[in-house]
């Protein structure tokens, strides 16, 4: 009996000390883990309760069901699973963080990347006729931000027109929609005329999810060699 009510207490004792070292690892409290186990090493990890972080409290987060959880990550687990560790390490993603109604600002978002944290929160809640492109370019963000020398703006602007350029940040325009356009015209989608980091962002993520028209510009068709082409610098073996 008395080894059995030490049992108990262990398993009583493992939740929040799993929830503490997640937190000293990535700053997001009222975490716990979903998947450890995966072939690639991302650890998967969702809210238990909703949380708020950023240096103003400015985002926010909610807690999902586990129905929910569960058909969400089949689909983000087999989109994430192209990346492989080598190149994951690489571009400093390691934690993928699931939950829902995720916003900044008071402004709904998809994903919010963190590469200093190795962090990707994702909105399970997303919609999901852009589900799994949107997944593929929150990582670009990861990607950008850990190599903003080599995904250069200023070399990504000078391959649109001269006339064309972009807003001063992406909530600071209209330019929202993520259609894929069937006349390019130099961009994918509405939202990549917006900022040149969206732009390489929804550039990569189409390439990434074979959803390129079949019909492209000159523009668009330098813009997806100037991605593959950098990516290469970052490592050869990562093949899209």
């Amino acid at each position: 009996m008395k080894k059995l009510f030490h049992i108990i207490i262990l398993i009583s004792l493992i939740s929040p000390v799993k929830a503490n070292t997640l937190y000293e690892l990535i700053k997001i409290p009222n975490l716990e883990i979903y998947d450890l186990n995966t072939p690639n090493k991302l650890r998967y990890v969702y809210a238990k309760q909703p949380f708020t972080i950023g240096l103003d409290n400015n985002i926010n987060c909610y807690n999902s069901s586990d129905t929910d959880l569960k058909k969400k990550y089949k689909i983000i687990r087999n989109e994430l699973d192209k990346y492989d560790q080598k190149f994951l390490r690489k571009i400093n993603l390691k934690y993928i963080v699931l939950c829902e109604d995720l916003s900044i600002s008071g402004i709904n978002t998809a994903g919010i990347p963190d590469n200093v944290m190795k962090t990707l929160i994702v909105d399970i809640k997303f919609n999901n006729k852009y589900f799994k492109r949107v997944l593929h370019h929150e990582v670009f963000h990861i990607i950008n931000d850990s190599y903003k020398e080599i995904f250069n703006e200023n070399e990504w602007s000078l391959l649109n027109d001269k006339n064309f350029s972009y807003a001063k940040c992406s909530t600071c325009t209209d330019k929202l929609g993520l259609d894929t356009y069937l006349n390019t015209n130099g961009f994918i989608s509405e939202y990549s005329q917006s900022t040149a980091s969206e732009d390489m962002a929804e550039v990569y993520s189409h390439i990434i999810s074979k959803i390129i028209p079949k019909k492209i510009d000159p523009i668009l068709t330098n813009k997806i060699n100037f991605i593959k082409e950098k990516l290469a610098l970052i490592d050869q073996d990562f093949k899209i």
